[in-house]
């Protein structure tokens, strides 16, 4: 059986802990930003994260959100799952001027492309292309943003 404290030093995940629940509650934008940065999530220009969206708290380090993104309240950015036997670990990347809505969870190993809309309580668990409006449980393509 695989523990979790095999994986990521534990001290290590509670820093990590308190920065992201500080960042979930704080109203500064670039406070958030800059916080998250700290522990590692590469963070572009102009990004916004609202109340109570968070980043995973075991691999900040491989969530990469490029310039003048929008992430909604309550979104979830996920970067590992346990799984009953194994431990699933994934970058996430989120290309540049992406809007992310509300209560929204995004998976391990998804790649979001430049210009997408994802509609409010989705779950992204595989890619995104560029271009395009996104919703569902799992998220499907609802139309191209360029017809």
């Amino acid at each position: 059986m695989l523990y979790w404290t095999a994986i990521k030093n534990p001290l290590r995940i509670c820093v990590n802990y308190i920065v992201i629940c500080l960042c979930r509650i704080l109203p500064s934008l670039s406070l958030k930003r800059w916080f998250l940065r700290r522990i590692g999530a590469k963070i572009g220009y102009n990004v916004s994260f609202g109340l109570e969206s968070t980043i995973d708290v075991f691999f900040p380090e491989l969530v990469e959100i490029g310039d003048n993104t929008i992430i909604g309240y309550r979104t979830t950015i996920l970067t590992h799952e346990f799984l009953i036997d194994e431990l699933r670990v994934g970058e996430v990347k989120i290309g540049k001027n992406v809007m992310i809505g509300a209560n929204c969870t995004i998976l391990p190993g998804v790649t979001i492309g430049d210009n997408a809309l994802i509609s409010a309580h989705s779950l992204v668990n595989k890619d995104i292309p560029e271009n395009t409006f996104v919703g569902g449980v799992p998220a499907t393509i609802i139309k191209n943003i360029n017809d």
